[in-house]
């Protein structure tokens, strides 16, 4: 290999670590490794740009937007509202997954996810079930969904545009529908009668129930007349007596050195740990007054609310401080303390930056409900029953989604140009507001894709790929094609869980390709390979949003995710290396 070849051999390392690591945002690390490739001189300005004007960047935005439109609408609230009533945790798991396998063929799994995650945790705490024994299916289930149709997933999007650049008929919105179907059923089964006894069975304190998440942590005014005037923490005995558990006492803006044997003046501030019930119970009993709430209140004198809200994947709020988060929010809300899983905060609330999975008790304006539940920074855990009808815009929203669906199956628009007409129909009949469908955007993908499909290229310039497929042919090409995808579609899975959906795509489609030329047969099967071992990522919380969503909510381990997924992985992969040989054969 040249030199070039072993600097993109570099900037892959590089951004594979920095993937796997977490430490920087997905879209920052592909904008990177896209500048190192044009500063190396290995891509033209060309080449390095063209990602943000494929196809597959455009058509993912479009559907971004009409995901968006069906979840503003409300279309899924009466599914929701129907699976509210079941009373047994495995019926509900059962109906959670054939309820959102179908509907993630053609909606984005995380707002399906977000839907229903909310409905899951109260039946969970109507039925004293754990969390961790339904959210993990229904996360599965989002994937095995988004994996049936073209429209599903932006890594089966990416997968058909790169098979187009390299000279391939392009795919059918739903070629892949009934391979995914088998596959969707054998997953779900195994997660009913295998998988379900691998699942964690405690019901842990940190589980979510109800309005009571966990241990929260809060800032807790001494006013004039407090019980706690003039005695100290360490007498006050607060533990024993509330079940309250200071952390910090703040006067001003210094931290006392032994708040235990410091003595409590009016105007300290306690920073306490415990059940909100708690809490509150100790608040009215010593005369106490919430910090935030005494700060900023509720403009307009609202009827406040309370409300417990995630912050969800790829959100703004991630890495950012309280203090910095309040108003961008849109709406008015004063957070009131904050729990975060496995840790204890003992930073002021200002001060605490955000970290995805923090679960935030919200006062919210009444009046402002609506725009918390539209909110894409956050999942809502817990809210009030919503018994509202199924509106015309829902109606609409459906009919111009699946609209969408038909004049792309049936071809008389391409895909990205009907997915931009859907858009602008929903934008038009008010499915969602003028600015929602910014807001609501998941640019991190956009700029994702855009920034890592040059990759791509810069893989095939050098000859890395013909290098990368000589090695492996060396080692599988001689036992045939089978063995051949086998590797491929290994290969594939194993940088996803390291990596994520999309980035290992890019970096497979080429190789898959390159495999296919030097045995010979058709390079569509191995594309199929590439798109399902994407787009199926049990095995870790990280290998995709739905994943990291529920591993917060449900109290996960990582090997939780190992111990049902790997076996999921060995299932899926099986059962592909017996059926799209059959759909699409090494030799039509």
């Amino acid at each position: 290999m040249n030199w070039q070849a072993w600097a993109t051999v570099a900037v892959i390392a590089g951004a594979m670590a920095l993937f796997a690591s977490e430490k920087m945002r997905i879209d920052v690390v592909a904008l990177i490794a896209l500048a190192a490739l044009m500063a190396l001189g290995i891509l033209d300005p060309h080449e390095a740009l063209a990602g943000f004007s494929n196809e597959a960047t455009v058509t993912v935005a479009a559907m971004f937007a009409l995901s968006l439109g069906i979840e503003r609408s409300g279309a899924l609230e009466p599914l929701a509202r129907l699976l509210a009533r079941i009373r047994r945790p495995w019926l509900l798991t059962l109906a959670l997954m054939l309820a959102i396998a179908p509907i993630g063929a053609f909606v984005k799994n995380v707002a399906l996810v977000a839907t229903f995650l909310p409905l899951a945790l109260r039946v969970c705490a109507r039925t004293r079930t754990s969390p961790a024994r339904v959210l993990l299916p229904m996360a599965y289930a989002a994937q095995m969904g988004g994996v049936c149709t073209l429209l599903g997933t932006s890594s089966n999007l990416l997968a058909d545009s790169l098979a187009q650049r390299h000279g391939l008929p392009a795919f059918g919105v739903f070629e892949f529908t009934e391979l995914g179907a088998l596959l969707a059923v054998a997953g779900i089964a195994y997660l009913m009668l295998v998988g379900r006894w691998l699942l964690p069975r405690h019901v842990d304190a940190e589980q979510p129930q109800a309005l009571d998440i966990g241990s929260y942590v809060t800032e807790l005014r001494v006013m004039h007349g407090s019980a706690l005037v003039g005695t100290t923490i360490a007498a006050a005995r607060l533990g024993e007596r509330y079940g309250v558990y200071p952390l910090e006492l703040l006067r001003g803006d210094r931290r006392m050195w032994e708040p235990r044997a410091q003595e409590i003046a009016v105007g300290d501030v306690l920073l306490v740990r415990g059940d909100w019930d708690k809490i509150e119970d100790f608040r009215r009993r010593a005369g106490l007054q919430i910090a935030p709430e005494h700060r900023y209140g509720l403009p307009g004198g609202g009827a406040p609310v309370l409300a417990e809200v995630m912050v969800a994947p790829a959100s703004r709020l991630e890495d950012r401080t309280l203090a910095e988060a309040r108003y961008p929010w849109g709406y008015a809300g004063t957070v009131l303390a904050i729990h975060r899983r496995g840790q204890v905060l003992r930073e002021k609330l200002d001060d605490v930056r955000l970290e995805v999975g923090d679960v935030l008790l919200l006062a919210v304006d009444e009046r402002d409900l609506a725009k918390l539940r539209a909110d894409e920074q956050v999942v809502v855990l817990s809210e009030r029953e919503d018994a509202r009808r199924v509106s015309r815009r829902a109606l609409v929203a459906v009919a111009i989604m699946a609209g969408v669906v038909a004049v792309s199956g049936l071809k008389w628009l391409p895909i990205p140009f009907a997915a931009i007409c859907g858009a602008v129909a929903m934008a038009l009949t008010g499915c969602f507001g003028r600015k929602d469908v910014y807001e609501g955007m998941d640019w991190k993908v956009i700029v994702l894709l855009g920034a890592i499909l040059p990759l791509g290229t810069a893989i095939e310039k050098t000859g890395l790929s013909h290098a990368v497929v000589g090695t492996g042919m060396a080692l599988f090409g001689t036992h045939g094609p089978l063995w051949a995808l086998l590797m491929v579609y290994l290969l594939t899975a194993l940088l996803t869980e390291l990596m994520g959906h999309n980035p290992s795509v890019v970096l497979m489609v080429g190789i898959a390709f390159q495999v296919a030329q030097s045995l010979g047969v058709d390079a569509r099967p191995f594309v199929v390979a590439v798109a399902f071992a994407a787009a199926t990522s049990f095995a870790t919380p990280v290998g995709y949003p739905t994943n990291t969503m529920v591993y917060y909510a449900g109290g996960y381990r990582f090997t939780d995710f190992m111990r049902v997924g790997i076996p999921l992985i060995a299932l899926f992969c099986a059962l592909s290396m017996w059926l799209i040989p059959h759909f699409w054969p090494f030799h039509p």
